[in-house]
Order: structure tokens, then sequence, then C-alpha cells
């Protein structure tokens, strides 16, 4: 876990559980010191793949369809066979945590590669043995203090890349272009990277979606550049539903420096509020305001109501 003066949206709390946990790797579940891969594997080589974060909330992988909906839809764009249907993963994944016997507050990084390649140069047909697929379930909660100080955003040039590039909707193992963004973050004095988007819109941070609020309504970036988060869609469909002005919408960093709240949406933190922006404290200048909290409040009931569905889906 990172100092105060240095925090991501990751920040967990320490668990010493987590020194002996086991991993899914190809159909095995191993020990955390043997879960390897070939150095000639398309993931570790090119970035070739594609990735979901998900988590265990009792027993049961919060919104799991939705994630699935995405890594299928993402591997058959780039003609990558999982090898796996649906359950199979669910499976996996629920198999790996028995395993570790964790119930809730859990972590999983999915990570569906092309696999093992021949030589090593980039033309996918050298992946000749089928996918690499690997689960890290992790005991995991976010960290408290994340709350109370809010996170760091600094304006960096690094932007996310047109769709004719490399599509920003990809949840991709290609990630340089977020790392260098976090980096330029960090010697910004930062804790993480706000980009803008091709046009010079604010559009997403280097590890989550972006939120603002202003005069009561919730803005957040069309899009159309940005990791289209699951968590992100459902803010925005939490405030339809309980008539909070929403807008996806193209705006500058003139209405960031000056929106009474910010926050971040992801997996694994959920809502995270933004303390400040360059250096310009937004809103308070440290924890969440109402709204997120608000927001924060409306997700927690969202995710027990999809965890009872899907329990009550299976008998």
């Amino acid at each position: 876990m990172t100092s105060p003066e240095n925090q991501s949206t990751h920040d967990a709390e320490a668990d010493p559980r987590n020194d002996d946990i086991k991993f899914y790797v190809n159909g095995d579940i191993v020990p955390k010191d043997q879960a390897v891969v070939s150095v000639y594997a398309s993931g570790f080589m090119l970035g070739d793949g594609m990735w979901e974060g998900m988590r265990l909330y009792d027993a049961e992988w919060a919104f799991f369809d939705d994630h699935m909906d995405r890594l299928f839809n993402s591997c058959k764009a780039v003609s990558l066979d999982i090898g796996h249907g649906r359950e199979e993963i669910r499976d996996i994944l629920n198999r790996t945590a028995a395993a570790n016997g964790m119930i809730t507050d859990a972590h999983c990084r999915l990570m569906i590669t092309r696999g093992r390649k021949a030589k090593p140069f980039q033309h996918p047909a050298l992946s000749k043995w089928g996918p690499t697929v690997v689960a890290i379930v992790e005991h995991s909660r976010p960290a408290t203090g994340l709350l109370d100080r809010g996170i760091r955003l600094a304006t960096v040039p690094q932007v996310r890349g047109l769709p004719h590039s490399q599509n920003p909707k990809f949840n991709s193992h290609s990630k340089l272009n977020c790392v260098i963004a976090c980096l330029q973050a960090e010697q910004a004095g930062a804790d993480e990277g706000l980009m803008l988007d091709p046009n010079g819109f604010v559009n997403t941070t280097n590890a989550c979606n972006f939120f603002i609020v202003r005069g009561g309504e919730v803005w957040t970036s069309t899009g159309d550049y940005c990791m289209n988060g699951v968590t992100r869609q459902k803010v925005i469909d939490l405030c339809r539903a309980n008539g909070i002005p929403v807008f996806e919408k193209n705006y500058s960093l003139y209405e960031a420096y000056g929106a009474d709240e910010a926050f971040l949406t992801g997996t694994f933190g959920a809502q995270t509020p933004v303390a400040e922006i360059d250096g310009k404290p937004i809103g308070a200048g440290r924890g969440a305001g109402p709204m997120t909290q608000r927001i924060r409040a409306l997700y927690k009931n969202l995710v027990a109501q999809n965890v009872a569905e899907q329990r009550a889906a299976r008998g």
C-alpha cells in the first residue's frame, strides 16, 4: 500500500492472507510462487490480450454478466478465442476463490491472452496452442483512508487514442499509454493522471472513469474515447433511476476546476472522491461530498440487489 503522500484508487488494506494464496493458471490452481507463464506468452511479449476486474460479494461476482459481455465482445473484436463459456469462467473464478477460502471482499483480475508463441514475433498465427487463462484472486478491501482524503489528479499530456488507432474501449493488456499518464501525474506531484480526449475535452484518468458534480448535476465524458466501465454505467443508470440529472457530454477543464465535487469510478474502489485537480481544490478539497456519498449508498444497495438476484437465479 502506498503512503498518504502517494496513493492510488487501487490502494487496499494490508492482508497477510495474500502471502499464501493460490491462482488459476491454464487449468490448474497453483501456489502464488508457482503461478507463471512462458516468456513466449503473447501477453508478456506483446500485450496481446484482454482482462476483467471483478469483485466477490457474499460468494457472488457482482455484475458478472456485464463483465462477461465486455470480455467476450472485446475478444471477438480481436479474434481471440477464449476457449471457455461464461459459466465455465464463473466456475474458474469460484474454484479459485474456494481454494483460498474467500467468500467476500475479494478482487479478481481475470486475464485472457492469445497464448504461447512459437517464435518471439508479432504475428497472431504464431500463438499455436490456444489462449492463456489466468485468474488472480486476492483478499482485497479498499483502503478506507481514500474516502477521507480523496485522490489528487494532474492533467497530463498523454491522451486516450482514437478508435481507429487502439480503441480505448478495449480493456486490453496493452496499457502503456495509461502507465505513461500515471508517471506524468506522479512527476507532477499528483496521484493519478487526468487524461483529455483527442479534442481536448476532459475524458478519464489513467485508471478509472471520471465524473464531476455541478449544481446538482452529474457529468461525465461522452464515452467515445474512454474505457466504458461497468461501474461507470451503473452510476449513470442509478442517477437516471433516482432523479439525479446526469449527462454524458463534452466539457473542459474550466468546468472541472469549478466543480462542486468530483469522483472516480471503478470495480475496485466503486466511487472514490477527488480532492484536487492540478493543485486546485475541488469542493471542500477533502473526502466525499454529499452527491458522491448518495451515489455510493445507491451503488452499495445495487450490488446487494445484484448479488441476491444471481443467487436466486441459480436456486
